[in-house]
C-alpha cells in the first residue's frame, strides 16, 4: 500500500466481558508501543504490561501482542491490546491510540489492507465476514474453507488452464503461416471442453455455498385456518406464531429462521388469503402476496379433507410463473391418512399433519430439493452472489469461444480473454475500486 497510516479500532463487540481488544495497524507502530508500554515487546509473544495514558497514569493492565510487518494479518505492523472487557476502558485505550496519531479505522479496513498487501485474495477476505455472519455450523465450516483458500485454489487452477489455452491461441495468431496447426496439435478445442466441464462443476459447488450463505426465503400462503401458523411452529420447534380457531388470526407477516441440514430457511408466515372488508386484514393480505412474489420458494398450505378448493386454485394461479412451490396437504391426522411425498416436475406435494408432526420430515426433504440442495459435504465452500455472477460470465464467454472457433481465431482468443477477466474478478485480480469499497464497507469495524 502507498499509505500505511496507522489505524485503530475496538475489535470486540460492545458490552461487558472478560477481555476486550483494541487493534492497530500501520507502517511503523514502535512509537505507539513505546508511548503505551515504555518499550517495544518481543514480537509474537504475549507480554503482560501496564498500558499508560499521556500523563503516565495506568489505563489498564493487559496483554500486548506485536506482529511486525510483513508477517502479520494486514502485512503491516499490527498491535493488539488485550485489556479488560469494559467499554470505558476500551474507549480510553482507543482514545490514547488516536492521540498518538492513529485514525479510527473504517469498516473492514484491516481486511482491506490485508487484501491490498497480498495477504489475502478478495474471495478469502470476503470469507472473513462470512465466517463472522455464519448462521449455521455448516455455513461456518464452508466459510472457513473459503478463508483457507479452497475456493480460490479452484478458481486459480481454472485460470492456469485458461492461460495455457490463451498462450496456444496467441502463438497460432503470431505464426499464421506455420504448417503445423498449433491448436490441433495441442488439442486446444478438447482442452476448452474439459475446461468448460470443470467450470460447470465449480458453478454447481458455488451455488451450494451461496445457498449456505444466503439461505432461502420461503413464504407460507393459503386460505385462513389451513394450519400455516401451526406448520411454522412445527418447523421452528417453538411457538413463534399465535394459533387459534378464529380465521384471520395472522394479520401481518411473521418471520422465523429454520435450519435444515445446515441450510438456513427464512420462513415467512402470512395472512390467510381471502376476500375481506377488514382494512387491517386487507393490508396483511397484500403483504402476503408481496412476500410470495419475492420468495425463493412458496409453501401453499391446504386441508387434506377438503381437497383442492377453488380458493386454493386461485392462490396457485396468482403465484409468479416458474416460482418453485410445495403444496402441503395438511391435517391428515383428522382423516387417518399416512404421510407421503410426491414430486411432479417442479412441484412437490407433501401430505402431513402440522399438529402431530407426521410428515414434517418429508416436507424438509422437499424444501431442500426444491431449493437445489444436493447434500453438501465437506467440499462445499462459501460463495457470494457476485462470485456466481462472475462464474456465469466466464461460462458465457467459454460457450461463445466454442462457437467462435470456426469463425476466426481472433474471436476465439478474445472470448478466452474475457473469460479470464471474469474469473480474475473473483479473487480480485481484475476489480474496480468502487467494488472494493462496497465489499469492505459491510465488514465489522475492527475487522
Amino acid at each position: 500500500m502507498e499509505n500505511g497510516e496507522p489505524i485503530a479500532a475496538i475489535a470486540t463487540p460492545p458490552g461487558r466481558g472478560g477481555i476486550g481488544i483494541v487493534r492497530l495497524s500501520g507502517r511503523n507502530l514502535k512509537p505507539f508501543l513505546i508511548a503505551l508500554l515504555g518499550r517495544v515487546p518481543a514480537p509474537r509473544f504475549a507480554t503482560l504490561a501496564p498500558l499508560k495514558d499521556a500523563e503516565g497514569q495506568v489505563i489498564d493492565e493487559g496483554i500486548v501482542l506485536y506482529f511486525p510487518a510483513p508477517r502479520s494479518y494486514t502485512g503491516e505492523d499490527v498491535v493488539e491490546l488485550q485489556g479488560h472487557g469494559g467499554m470505558t476502558v476500551l474507549r480510553l485505550l482507543l482514545q490514547r491510540c488516536l492521540e498518538l496519531g492513529a485514525r479510527l479505522a473504517e469498516p473492514g479496513e484491516f481486511s482491506k489492507r490485508a487484501f491490498l498487501n497480498g495477504k489475502l485474495d478478495l474471495a478469502q477476505a470476503e470469507s472473513v465476514a462470512d465466517l463472522i455472519d455464519a448462521s449455521t455450523a455448516q455455513a461456518a465450516r464452508s466459510a472457513m474453507r473459503s478463508l483457507q483458500g479452497e475456493f480460490s485454489r479452484e478458481v486459480n487452477a481454472l485460470k492456469e488452464e485458461l492461460i495455457e489455452l490463451r498462450a496456444l491461441t496467441e502463438a497460432t495468431l503470431d505464426f499464421p503461416d506455420e504448417e503445423i496447426d498449433f491448436l490441433q496439435e495441442a488439442d486446444a478445442f478438447g482442452r476448452l471442453e474439459r475446461l468448460r466441464g470443470k467450470l460447470r462443476a465449480l458453478v454447481a459447488n458455488a451455488r451450494q455455498g451461496a445457498l449456505l450463505r444466503e439461505g432461502a426465503q420461503v413464504a407460507l400462503v393459503g386460505r385462513p385456518n389451513v394450519g400455516k401458523s401451526s406448520l411454522l411452529n412445527r418447523l421452528a420447534r417453538e411457538e413463534v406464531a399465535i394459533v387459534t380457531e378464529v380465521p384471520g388470526t395472522t394479520r401481518d407477516t411473521l418471520r422465523s429462521q429454520v435450519e435444515i441440514q445446515g441450510v438456513p430457511f427464512h420462513i415467512i408466515d402470512t395472512a390467510g388469503l381471502r376476500e375481506t372488508q377488514d382494512a387491517v386484514e386487507r393490508i396483511g393480505i397484500e403483504r402476503a402476496r408481496a412476500a410470495a412474489a419475492q420468495a425463493d420458494l412458496v409453501l401453499v398450505v391446504t386441508e387434506y379433507a377438503r381437497g383442492v378448493m377453488p380458493e386454493d386454485e386461485a392462490i396457485l394461479g396468482q403465484l409468479p410463473p416458474g416460482l418453485p412451490r410445495v403444496i402441503v396437504r395438511n391435517k391428515i391426522d383428522l382423516a387417518g391418512v399416512a404421510p407421503r411425498l410426491a414430486q411432479e416436475g417442479s412441484v412437490a406435494e407433501v401430505w402431513l399433519s402440522a399438529k402431530t408432526g407426521e410428515g414434517v420430515d418429508l416436507l424438509q426433504q422437499a424444501l431442500l430439493r426444491q431449493v437445489g440442495w444436493t447434500g453438501g459435504g465437506e467440499g462445499i465452500f462459501m460463495a457470494r452472489a457476485r462470485h456466481l455472477e462472475a462464474l456465469a460470465r466466464a461460462e458465457e464467454r467459454l460457450a461463445a469461444a466454442a462457437e467462435a472457433a470456426g469463425r476466426g481465431l481472433e474471436l476465439f482468443a478474445e472470448e478466452l480473454r474475457l473469460a479470464h477477466v471474469a474469473l480474475g474478478q473473483i479473487t480480485g485480480e481484475f476489480t474496480a475500486d468502487d467494488l472494493l469499497g462496497q465489499i469492505f464497507s459491510r465488514f465489522c469495524i475492527g475487522k
